[in-house]
């Protein structure tokens, strides 16, 4: 297409350039000549260096037979009326305004174009901070409580794809509801903050993919559009593990303070119960084995060594002797533990495994506790599981966390979630002849490992308690990288 321009001011500079930068896709616009009264003009100057033809009366255009189409920059009406009149009929022509507003179009699609770019870029970046640098798990919630977006550490946390979560309630997707949270022990800060437009904090408990719980405070911000309150982000972020340290360091006070007082009153109902035990043994050599008495004193000494046998559990319970560590292969300390206690699951004709990490590091501990600490645990499982029952123990090396994690899980009937806070409190026991102190002896043992103990537990399926030493300790010195142990998996 052939084309010649009336008016060489700013806009034909703009148009001639347009034309020589832009790659046409169906047509092939070439300028064969420009014309305006004053030769100095910008578009007469720029189109002679480019060796364009240029003239000062427009009526040497309508002589040109090698034209297609004339645009009409004067914007004066005369002008662009003789020049509809006197053109050839094959000749098109089009006008300063039609130019604007093509001119209007073009940079409308320029700025549409740019605010999508832009657009792009800030989701780009957006979805680089939700999913790269913050740690914390992030949705965006819409008005109906359907998630917009949400971040990759969320996606991973519920074991979930994008496409899954996107679109849905995002009380579906972390609490497995189908209304909103409410209630006085479970409120959406969501509610308050659609509803005020400020910013809502609570605390929540979560389930994960393995419908665990995890204790998350949550936070809210709203999304405001137009002064209206569009949607929120939500920011969760994990608390569990900062609540359990709590916990323990709770528990570490309680346990200490009874610890104290059963040492007390161990050493003096040891002496009577000495005494009551000689008294009766000594009775009974003056009576003939059938005589009613003789059975009588016989049920007193049965008691009398049973009353015996929890003074000695509260004495090792309220001992509180450093371990003496040494170095030694956990794994050599498990095996030597399976031996002593196979006889009572095989008794039970439960089938005892055992999957050891290879090339464990040595580690310093009391080899005495520990192996105290691994018995108790696998008594225990024994008698939570039924005949034909299983457990499995198994180690393995954290080189993340440093630490070295040994589990012991059952298939029995598991712990109840009412009890689950109760097990490791002395005296606590759902044994018919249990004590409560063997979980109670073996958590101030791991304790004095500078480790930690933890139990995950299903009615019906089993239990699994997991214990992580951290390695290369001060015998001396507690374990201030204990808060950082890897949970149980």
């Amino acid at each position: 297409m052939r084309i010649a321009i009336v008016g060489c001011g700013d806009r034909c500079v703009r148009l001639m350039e347009l034309i020589a930068q832009h790659d046409f896709q169906e047509i092939d616009p070439r300028i064969i000549a420009v014309v305006d009264l004053d030769e100095q003009a910008p578009g007469m100057l720029l189109a002679r260096r480019q060796g364009i033809a240029t003239t000062t009366d427009y009526s040497d255009l309508l002589k040109r037979d090698d034209l297609d189409l004339i645009i009409e920059l004067t914007a004066n009406d005369d002008v662009f009326n003789d020049l509809l009149k006197r053109k050839r009929s094959d000749v098109r022509i089009i006008s300063a305004q039609t130019i604007r507003l093509f001119w209007e179009l073009s940079y409308l699609s320029d700025l549409h174009k740019q605010a999508r770019r832009e657009l792009q870029d800030t989701r780009a970046k957006c979805k680089l901070i939700l999913d790269e640098l913050i740690q914390e798990e992030v949705m965006i919630i819409n008005r109906d409580y359907r998630i917009a977006d949400i971040n990759r550490h969320l996606l991973n946390k519920l074991g979930l794809k994008r496409e899954e979560a996107i679109g849905h309630h995002c009380y579906e997707i972390t609490h497995h509801r189908d209304s909103p949270c409410a209630g006085e022990h479970h409120p959406c800060p969501l509610v308050q903050t659609l509803e005020t437009g400020q910013p809502s904090q609570t605390t929540h408990v979560h389930l994960d993919k393995e419908n665990r719980e995890l204790i998350y405070a949550i936070s809210t911000y709203p999304i405001i559009e137009n002064h209206t309150v569009t949607g929120a982000i939500e920011i969760a972020k994990d608390i569990t593990r900062e609540i359990n340290m709590q916990k323990t360091l709770m528990e570490q006070d309680k346990l200490a303070s009874i610890g104290r007082l059963s040492a007390g009153v161990a050493h003096e109902i040891n002496n009577p119960l000495t005494t009551i035990l000689t008294s009766t043994m000594l009775l009974q050599e003056d009576l003939a084995p059938d005589d009613p008495a003789h059975e009588e004193l016989q049920t007193i000494a049965n008691e009398t060594l049973r009353c015996r046998k929890i003074v000695t559990s509260l004495l090792d319970f309220a001992r509180q002797n450093k371990p003496l560590k040494n170095l030694f292969n956990v794994n050599d300390i498990v095996t030597e533990t399976i031996l002593l206690t196979h006889k009572q699951a095989a008794f039970k004709d439960i089938t005892v495994t055992s999957h050891l990490a290879p090339q464990l590091p040595d580690q310093m501990v009391d080899k005495g506790q520990l192996e105290q600490a691994l018995i108790n645990l696998i008594l225990n499982a024994v008698e939570s599981t039924p005949e034909g029952g299983t457990i499995s123990i198994k180690t393995a090396y954290q080189p993340s966390f440093k630490a070295v994690q040994i589990d012991v899980a059952d298939t029995g009937a598991g712990i109840s979630h009412a009890d689950m806070d109760k097990i490791f409190e002395p005296f606590f026991t759902t044994k018919e002849s249990g004590t409560g102190l063997g979980l109670a002896i073996t958590h101030g043992i791991i304790q004095q490992h500078g480790g930690t103990l933890e139990v995950e537990s299903h009615l019906g399926q089993g239990t699994r308690f997991s214990i992580f030493l951290p390695i290369n300790q001060n015998p001396d010195k507690g374990d201030a990288r204990a808060s950082n142990r890897p949970r149980g998996g």
